[in-house]
């Protein structure tokens, strides 16, 4: 079944929880964040760790994410550095949230990935290294890219949320 899963996403390209961190995690800070495994297990939920260190999947089409439309920024929900816009989001149809481009060139990694006998790209969080997803070639103009990534990992702040508190701070 797990690699039924994983194939479903893969395959894509052939037809063409709100989970935080700590208290201290950052929207704004861009350094990177070192911890053992220990330490991540200690902050993480459960389900988080899995997929954030353990390199895991959540189930297609269980994330909330996944047909969201609301207008906002998508963020790393183990750092908090920002990774996508809600514009970039689309439906692929892979049962994943999917983005056609990040929020910058630093906020993903970009790594090699031949587990399960596929040649994948795998995306990481460019300041924690927390496994996101993968990147394909079958996404959308303008970039052609598809971002599938595990809503799990993502975090997520509404354009007017952030604009409110953007002008309670003037």
């Amino acid at each position: 079944m797990f690699a039924v899963l994983f194939q479903q996403c893969y395959s894509q390209s052939e037809k063409n929880k709100n989970t935080t961190m700590d208290s201290s995690k950052s929207k704004t800070d861009t350094s990177f964040v070192e911890r053992t495994d220990e330490e991540w297990k200690k902050l993480l939920p459960a389900e988080v760790y899995h997929i954030a260190r353990e390199k895991g999947t959540e189930r297609a089409y269980t994330s909330k994410f996944e047909t969201s439309k609301e207008v906002g920024t998508y963020y790393c929900a183990v750092c908090g550095n920002a990774l996508f816009r809600s514009d970039t989001k689309f439906e692929s149809g892979c049962g994943w949230p999917s983005f056609y481009e990040p929020i910058s060139k630093t906020s993903i990694l970009y790594l090699k990935d031949n587990a399960f006998g596929m040649e994948r790209t795998e995306v990481e969080c460019g300041r924690c290294k927390s496994h996101l997803g993968h990147v394909f070639n079958d996404g959308p103009p303008p970039t052609g890219l598809r971002y599938c990534i595990n809503g799990v990992v993502l975090d997520f702040k509404k354009a007017q949320e952030a604009q409110k508190k953007y002008e309670e701070k003037k």
